[in-house]
């Protein structure tokens, strides 16, 4: 208990209100700045102000805000005014706050590993001062605290994280006032967001099915969504009421765009048309029927009058509105139109399609104008600077182009941060046509800075009106608060450069070892959680997997490593010199698991070939192929005496073998989703077992049989580790939770929530030290503590 909780313990609940609720702000407007720095610098009152019912972690946050209200400021003399340094202190912590603000509102036990996990790196005092103090805390169960700060930092450019959705963010619009926006998402439902609080406002039902597209109209009003359940609706964004439905459309509604005078709406269809809405009736005016294929994308001119729409079909068409008619059709692509957007003037188009290629149109003329040729992939978004001058165009190459609409040629390409389908989905710029997001400076064609930290793919983007922020919405089920004008971007990603899949520590306690879907692996100090060296070396980097790294163990003496990879190949590697061993081939499929046995002479690889493979680690050699399973196999685990084996299968179940005669003792079924993970106790008795059902479950290895089931995880479970002494196991989900539990009474004990999905997790021989890494790179080092 600090010192602010033990002189509010002595007063009235009424004296504790108005303490918690007006002390920083009342020491500010008197002058006091030094005791409102001190306030908010206090673990204690952080602590204290986030627990209390009456307030919680935003009214916190506008404790922060504070110093940068003009009219305190103003009343103000300059002695009274904090200095530059103090201000950056409470701006980094109001933002870790920020960042970590739907993990708190959800649980507040976290709030000693979300500090830690986002503040240690920085030196100032104060900010040291907090974390100390939030080690000292006491905790009513264990905890998970980083060793390093591996969540993602406050000096970067993520504001916050909006939660709520139960599936894909498929579309987001962002009112014209700035303060607000709306998603839509494949859970059926939209959200209004406050963009200042990060508080969902309204949840708008009534859709039957994914929600693909939504606008706002220029009044902020109103907005108007389309759906796979065939229909557009109307809502009112001040009520949250929906105000009609609009039926009409015998397929999905994948477009929709609003004209400048807010009265009508224009919306594309799979069922091959477009229709045009009096949005104050609900009516149909007119459908425009043309498209032999679905539609998938429509723009509006700036003076209301036509509209250019793209489809399946591989064609564009521009249409009248006032009399449904079509003007005539763009012919040039060889394969589906999947986005479109119109010059400020009117007089252009942009199109960009399966085909690789952009194409420029004069919609006056209807004629092709040029052909933008560059792209490897399907290009699947086009954006326009407010200038008409340039365009920027995102694709499944991985990259984003800038072009020159004037005469046609690209300016440059732009590196695009790989997401799952290793594609740029949807951008958008800014209104003074400087930058786009991700964020590009379009003058000269380099990267200012990459909204990166998440490995989602990001279905759709939206930009404040005054520029300054960006939402997008990815398929995390989140959406994400970017700040476009933080001018650096000092914080750097601890790990690897995408997926972490597999992580292993070594028997003496000293190093961990992981494995990425970048293709490398990475020798860790495991006490203070710093980078030893990457495999392969610089000076060998030609032997390194040729795909992804998928599981990594670690022989008894913790000198050697042994890798596993989408290639098909496992690679032994010496750990002291950093050295390939050599690599082991005869899988017909990515290897998903392997382990060693105890007396590190042989190993067992499982894969996507549906068999089991036993290994001689001293000359590299195939022993036996172990088959039975009806899946893939994503996970194996080897019994201490060396003659058993469990492994876990897509084929929902597990199944234990006699290594030394190859044949399967048993099925162990219970399961209703795929297998992903597999630990047996040290004893060699029992196995814990994670599933794609959100289950864990721990079974009898002497008979075969369940024991119980462990439930808590809101996702699929990704890895289990028992901890030595076999009373207690961890889980990583992709929840984006580590999970400890008590395997006596099958409850669970503790949690750790990361940014993204956390595929993997080892512990350390002690059982006192965590490993996982994360879908976003991340290698998170967590110290339990408490226990």
């Amino acid at each position: 208990m600090g010192n602010i909780s033990t002189k509010l313990a002595a007063k009235s609940p009424e004296f504790k209100n108005l303490f918690m609720g007006q002390f920083p702000e009342k020491q500010l407007k008197a002058g006091n700045s030094e005791i409102y720095y001190q306030t908010l610098t206090d673990f204690d009152f952080i602590a204290l102000k986030i627990q209390d019912p009456n307030f919680g972690v935003e009214a916190l946050i506008r404790d922060y805000d504070l110093i940068d209200d003009p009219e305190i400021l103003d009343n103000l003399t300059a002695d009274e005014k904090l200095d530059p340094d103090k201000i950056k202190t409470l701006k980094l912590i109001k933002r870790a706050l920020q960042l970590s603000a739907h993990i708190l509102n959800q649980d507040q036990t976290q709030l000693v590993g979300q500090l830690w996990g986002r503040l240690q790196a920085f030196p100032q005092p104060e900010i040291q001062t907090i974390l100390a103090d939030a080690v000292r805390s006491k905790s009513q169960i264990p905890r998970f605290r980083p060793l390093t700060a591996s969540l993602t930092t406050p000096d970067g450019k993520l504001l916050r994280t909006l939660t709520g959705h139960n599936h894909s963010v498929s579309a987001v619009a962002i009112t014209p006032d700035g303060q607000k926006a709306i998603s839509a998402s494949d859970d059926s439902t939209l959200k209004l967001w406050d963009l200042e609080t990060g508080k969902e406002i309204f949840t708008f039902t009534g859709h039957y099915s994914y929600v693909n597209t939504v606008a706002i109209t220029p009044d902020g009003k109103t907005a108007i969504s389309g759906s796979d359940d065939h229909t557009l609706k109307l809502w009112n964004l001040e009520t949250g009421k929906e105000i009609s439905t609009l039926t009409g459309h015998y397929g999905c509604v994948n477009a929709v765009a609003i004209t400048p005078d807010s009265q009508t709406a224009v919306s594309g269809s799979d069922d091959h048309t477009l229709k045009l809405w009096d949005l104050e009736t609900g009516q149909e005016i007119l459908t425009l029927i043309g498209h032999d294929n679905w539609v998938n994308a429509v723009a509006i001119t700036p003076d209301g009058q036509t509209a250019v729409s793209g489809s399946d079909d591989h064609n564009l068409k521009l249409w009248d509105l006032e009399t449904g008619l079509e003007i005539f059709t763009l012919r040039g692509h060889n394969n589906w139109v999947k986005t479109v957007a119109i010059t400020p003037d009117g007089k252009k188009a942009v199109s960009g399609s399966d085909d690789k290629t952009l194409k420029i149109w004069d919609l006056d003329t209807s004629q092709e104008i040029f052909t933008l040729t560059g792209h490897h992939n399907w290009v699947r978004t086009v954006a326009i600077t407010p200038d008409g001058k340039k365009a920027v165009s995102g694709s499944y190459d991985k990259t984003l182009k800038i072009w020159d609409l004037e005469i046609g040629k690209e300016i440059s390409t732009l590196p695009g941060k790989r997401y799952n389908n290793e594609a740029t989905n949807i951008l958008d710029i800014t209104p003074d046509g400087k930058k786009a997001v991700k964020i590009w400076d379009l003058a000269i064609g380099k990267s200012i800075s990459i909204l990166t930290g998440y490995n989602e793919w990001v279905n759709a983007v939206a930009i404040t009106p005054d520029g300054k922020k960006a939402l997008s919405g990815l398929d995390d089920k989140t959406l994400k608060l970017w700040d476009l004008e933080t001018d650096q971007e000092i914080s750097t990603q601890t790990g690897h450069n995408d997926w972490v899949n597999a992580v292993a520590i070594t028997p003496n306690g000293k190093k961990a070892v992981s494995g990425s879907d970048d293709k490398t692996l990475k020798l860790w100090d495991l006490p203070t959680g710093k980078e030893i060296f990457t495999l392969p070396l610089e000076a060998y980097a030609n032997t390194g997997h040729k795909g992804w790294v998928t599981a990594v163990a670690i022989t008894p003496d913790s000198k050697k490593a042994l890798s596993s990879a989408s290639d098909n190949t496992l690679k032994l590697w010496n750990l002291e010199t950093g050295q390939e061993i050599f690599t082991l081939t005869g899988h017909q499929g990515s290897i998903w698991a392997v382990a060693i046995t105890a007396n590190g002479k042989k190993a067992l690889s499982g894969s996507e070939d549906n068999t089991l493979k036993l290994w001689d680690l001293e000359t590299g050699k195939e022993l036996s192929t172990l088959r039975g399973h009806r899946g893939a196999i994503w996970s194996v685990a080897i019994t201490p005496d060396g003659n058993k084996a469990i492994s876990g299968s897509w084929d929902n179940t597990l199944k234990l073998w006699n290594l030394e005669t190859s044949q399967e003792i048993f099925t162990l079924t219970g399961h209703t989703y795929r297998v992903k993970t597999v630990a047996i106790t040290p004893d060699g008795k029992k196995a814990l077992s994670g599933s794609d059902d959100k289950t864990i479950k721990l079974w009898d290895l002497e008979t075969g049989k369940e024991i119980s089931t462990l439930t808590g995880h809101q996702n699929w479970v990704r890895s289990v580790a028992i901890i030595t002494d076999s009373k207690k196991a961890i889980s990583s989900s992709d929840d984006k939770t580590i999970k400890l539990w008590n395997l006596e009474i099958g409850k669970e004990i503790s949690t750790f929530i990361g940014d993204t999905s956390i595929v993997c997790c080892a512990v350390s021989p002690d059982g006192l030290t965590i490993v996982a890494g994360e879908q976003s790179g991340r290698v998170h080092f967590l110290v339990l503590e408490g226990d």
